[in-house]
């Protein structure tokens, strides 16, 4: 199945000829870290949008932050694991079905899709939930290490976004893209037929996702400018998790060099020349969010 230029690109004043970016902070309220690097990168002008990992201990700390800046672009990254040996957090449902031997999420996504998809979407609720209760106005939802983004939990995950007007990651990928991704046969084919439907339906996707390496340190500035000149056009959303070299955020993953390193190369004014010269468009989920809703209000999202 071949995707013909995406709609959404016209839709929001773009050329579909046009290479338009979404610079997106994952795991935003894992620990303090990252809130400050979060802070620093809007600061600076290049990260567009992030989201909140609800049932992390600096949630609470990320959602005031969120609040002391008008024009954060955040959405609720869906968290279904628990992957670092030292630090976990568990579900805001204490659903046994969702939770290891010493009652946190599990570490792995293998396991944690064990869970059965009614015990899955009360959980996402609660996060959604507890987002819209501390008043974040949000712009969209995604998934923590993709977990929540399988053909098995994918209908009630995108009732609950599209019942709040807010629009899913969930690239416009063909089975042979979501197989190279990871899933096997007919979840790969049941994947790219939803991205389909979705479209279908007239609910905006992004075209591409890209994402900064976590397996390795040092300077992510010209690792980014390169991955940033090959961009084909659509829309990318391109992922970085972004966090300040502390003893806490050493003292949690081992991958910390590398979230150092993502952190710094956004703080870069040559970057952001460089997007610049590249005639990048970078946005954040707030216009996907107002065209979908434009669409619910008028009909032209099918149920």
């Amino acid at each position: 199945m071949n995707f013909p230029p995406n709609p959404s690109l016209n839709a929001l004043g773009y050329d579909a000829r046009d290479r338009v970016v979404i610079f997106h902070a994952d795991d935003l309220g894992m620990c303090q870290a990252t809130i400050s690097a979060y802070q620093d990168l809007h600061e600076a002008g290049l990260l567009s949008s992030a989201a909140v990992m609800m049932p992390c201990a600096w949630a609470p700390a990320a959602a005031q932050a969120i609040g002391a800046l008008p024009t954060a672009d955040v959405g609720v990254h869906w968290t279904l694991t628990s992957e670092w040996g030292a630090y976990r957090w568990g579900p805001l449902t204490c659903a046994p079905a969702l939770t290891d031997g010493q009652g946190y999420f599990h570490a792995g996504v293998d396991e944690a899709r064990q869970a059965d998809p009614a015990t899955v979407r009360t959980e996402l609720a609660a996060q959604l939930d507890r987002a819209l209760a501390w008043g974040l106005d949000l712009t969209h939802v995604d998934a923590h290490m993709g977990t929540a983004a399988h053909p098995r939990y994918l209908p009630d995950l995108l009732t609950l976004a599209l019942t709040h007007g807010l629009p899913p990651l969930f690239p416009r990928q063909s089975a042979a893209d979501w197989q190279a991704a990871g899933l096997t046969g007919e979840d790969a084919r049941q994947a790219g037929q939803a991205a389909y439907q979705l479209e279908e339906r007239g609910v905006p996707l992004v075209d591409h996702l890209r994402m900064l390496p976590l397996d390795v340190g040092g300077d992510h500035t010209a690792l980014t400018r390169q991955m940033l000149r090959e961009l084909p056009p659509g829309i990318t959303h391109f992922i970085l998790h972004p966090a300040q070299d502390t003893p806490e955020l050493r003292a949690i993953c081992g991958d910390w060099p590398a979230r150092v390193a993502n952190y710094q190369a956004f703080l870069s004014p040559a970057l952001r020349r460089d997007v610049h010269n590249l005639g990048l468009q970078v946005i954040g989920y707030r216009p996907l969010r107002d065209l979908l809703r434009q669409r619910l209000a008028t009909g032209e999202v099918k149920s």
